[in-house]
Formats: structure tokens, C-alpha cells, sequence
């Protein structure tokens, strides 16, 4: 063991006992220092302590809401590729019915040193959770990254779909299918992509069908982003005469689906349904879903190059970098049925 701190440390230009103190995880020694031992480490072939690999790579958190939603671990699998390939080691912290909350997983990444953070639709895009918690993060001194939901007053790179632009393309391929009454299923409403997408549907709808936002308004429902929502949420929307549905997620979609069945309807030919992520084996679905795809890969990838630029004290210009989704044309959707009423609400 002499002989191997001595060779270490003529190597790195430091004492033995420095070497020992960085070997054994003591403080006292500044970061150059550490680094120089630990490429001296690398330099004569030893390997490093299990505890010093760990900390060299860098732990980054990802904290996502759950992975029932297959977005999430698609979100996930991106982002964990991007920090490897980086040198980085994720560590997925994923929110459960009754298991820990968001600040509880924040508080144990934190604890465990992690060199940044990223978040995927968390707290940050309820427009009625306290943002203070993400303040309270960066005197931390930890950086993060938001994926999904702006908020304007956090001082953090975001990266977001275009939710508005989503709602404007299934919109427009459903009027051009020849639906006049077209819903739209969506989560709770204090959530900023839901804010949005509604924003983008009644836009859509008075500039492809001259509605009012009173009229287009009455065509929103509002439920869970699940399979159960979405059939709650279309069946109310189809007792309204609605032709076609615009879902929130691929889930609800699927609910929607359901519901329209379960009310004798055949889906395409007398409801059109529409979903939102494309997620994995969407594609395999009877009938195989129509949906707005959410540019995963380009997400995942921008929002740890912006965490990485954090963590090197480089950081990119606080706000957000918007992604176009993009349409993807499947079964789910077809010509409206000849009974399609009038239009209007």
C-alpha cells in the first residue's frame, strides 16, 4: 500500500497523504487536487473506489410523475442514454400512488449529491403548487432542468412540446375529414399543458369552423389522464353529438376508444379518436391510433445538454426551448358519418 500511494503521488504531484485523504473520502482537499489524484489513479491502471467512481461520473436525478404513462419511461430512456453517453450516471426517481412526493424524492436525490436534477411534468406545470420549493433547490446550489409546463417566474431552462400547435394539427385533419363536432378530453384544468392545448383547440376551432370560444368551450371535457378518464371524458363529449375526440394522452385515448364501443359505436367509421405522445406499441392498438407524436428523442437529448451547461457553470438562457409535435395518421380516424350535425354547440 506504500508503494502504491507513493507511486500515486509522485504521479499526481502531491503528498501520500493527500492521496489518502482523497482514497478514503476526507475532506480537506480542493477539487484540482481530487481530480489529479484520480487521474493518477486512471494513468497507473488502478482502479478507482467504488465510492470515487460514483462521484466522478456525477449522479443526475430524474424525477417523472409515474410510468403508467408508457411517455415517461420513453422520456426517461432518452434522458438516462444522453447522460451516460455524458459520463453521467441517472438515477430514476419515479412518484407513486400514496409513496413519496416530489419534495421528498428532491430532498433524497439531493442528499445522495446528485450533480443536477431533471423534471418531467412535475409540480412546476401545476399552476396551484408553491414554485418556492424550486428556489429553495438552486440556493443548493443544484441545478435542474424543467421537461413539460412553463412557468414563467422560475429562473431554469424549460423544455416543452408545442401544445398549441398540437391541438391546431388534429383539428385541421379532422375538419378536413368533415367533422364539425370535434371534443376534446383532457386532464384538470390548473395544469399549464392543459391551459394550452385548450388554447390551441379554440383557436383552431373558430379558425376551421367559425365557433365561438363559448361554443368550442362547451366541447371541452376535463377528467384524469387515464384510461378511465378518457372513456369518462368521451362519453360525456359523445352525448353531446361529438363526431371526433382530441385526447390529452394515448391512455385517455384508449378510454376513449372504449366508450365509444361501449355506446354500440364503431371506431373509425362513426367516431374518429385522436391521442397525444405516440407512445411505444401505440402503433398496435385496434385500430392503431392516430396521434400527435411528442418529439421525444429531441426533448430528452436539448434538456440534458441545458442540465449539463448548469452543471459547468455555462448555463443556457433561462426560458423555454419549444419542440413542433408532429401528426401521425393511423386507423383511429376517418370521414365524419353522414349523420354529423350542424355546426356550432
Amino acid at each position: 500500500m506504500t508503494a502504491r500511494l507513493a507511486d500515486i503521488a509522485a504521479q499526481a504531484g502531491v503528498s501520500e497523504a493527500t492521496v489518502s485523504r482523497v482514497l478514503n473520502g476526507k475532506p480537506g482537499v480542493s477539487t484540482a487536487t481530487r481530480e489529479s489524484v484520480l487521474a493518477a489513479l486512471d494513468v497507473l491502471g488502478y482502479e478507482r473506489p467504488v465510492r470515487l467512481r460514483q462521484k466522478s461520473a456525477g449522479l443526475v436525478g430524474l424525477i417523472t410523475p409515474e410510468l403508467e404513462n408508457p411517455i415517461f419511461p420513453a422520456l426517461a430512456q432518452i434522458v438516462g442514454q444522453a447522460l451516460i453517453r455524458s459520463g453521467y450516471t441517472p438515477v430514476l426517481a419515479t412518484q407513486t400512488p400514496g409513496g413519496s412526493t416530489e419534495d421528498e424524492l428532491t430532498e433524497m436525490l439531493v442528499e445522495r449529491g446528485v450533480a443536477g436534477i431533471v423534471f418531467v411534468s412535475g409540480l412546476h406545470a401545476d399552476t396551484s403548487a408553491d414554485l418556492g420549493r424550486y428556489e429553495q433547490l438552486r440556493g443548493k446550489g443544484v441545478p435542474f432542468v424543467l421537461i413539460n409546463g412553463y412557468a414563467p417566474a422560475l429562473r431554469a431552462p424549460f423544455v416543452s412540446p408545442d401544445d398549441r400547435a398540437a391541438m391546431r394539427l388534429a383539428v385541421t385533419h379532422l375538419t378536413a375529414l368533415g367533422h364539425r363536432r370535434i371534443g376534446l378530453a383532457l386532464g384538470p384544468a390548473r395544469f399549464v399543458p392543459v391551459q394550452r392545448k385548450i388554447e390551441g383547440f379554440l383557436r383552431a376551432m373558430e379558425e376551421r369552423l367559425q365557433l365561438t370560444a363559448a361554443e368550442a368551450e362547451r366541447l371541452v371535457e376535463h377528467s384524469l389522464f387515464t384510461v378511465e378518464g378518457g372513456a369518462a371524458a368521451a362519453t360525456a363529449l359523445l352525448a353531446r353529438g361529438c363526431t371526433a375526440v382530441v385526447c390529452a394522452s394515448d391512455l385517455m385515448a384508449l378510454g376513449a376508444i372504449r366508450a365509444a364501443r361501449d355506446a354500440g359505436l364503431e371506431v373509425p367509421e362513426q367516431v374518429s379518436v385522436i391521442g397525444y405522445d405516440d407512445s411505444p406499441l401505440i402503433a398496435f392498438t385496434d385500430p392503431p391510433l392516430t396521434t400527435i407524436r411528442q418529439p421525444v428523442t429531441q426533448m430528452g437529448q436539448a434538456a440534458v445538454r441545458a442540465l449539463l451547461e448548469e452543471i459547468g457553470g455555462t448555463p443556457t438562457p433561462h426560458g423555454e426551448f419549444v419542440f413542433h409535435p408532429e401528426l401521425v395518421v393511423r386507423g383511429s380516424t376517418a370521414s365524419a358519418p353522414r349523420t354529423d350535425g350542424p355546426e356550432g354547440a
